[in-house]
């Protein structure tokens, strides 16, 4: 299985912009609408992936983890799951 391209940057800026909530709020308006007041643009797939990254990215920041450790504890889990779908 391809390991999909994770485009930090995207994700980094979305957790210093909103919070958990507006996130989850934003993932609920893309499931219901295809569009969403957080980020405009490409599949709905996509969306939802980016906006979950980066709901996972800032609660981690808001329970006292730095930018930079959340981003590392992000692409730790993802590397996990991903080694689970090749074993």
């Amino acid at each position: 299985m391809d390991k999909q391209r994770m485009p930090l940057k995207e994700v980094r800026e979305l957790a210093q912009k909103f919070t958990p909530q507006e996130i989850e709020t934003c993932i609920n308006q893309q499931l219901q609408d295809g569009l969403n007041e957080c980020r405009m643009g490409t599949s709905t797939d996509y969306v939802i992936n980016e906006l979950s990254k980066a709901e996972f990215v800032r609660s981690k920041m808001e329970a006292g983890v730095s930018l930079t450790d959340a981003m590392r504890e992000l692409a730790k889990s993802v590397r996990r799951a991903q080694s689970g779908f090749s074993e």
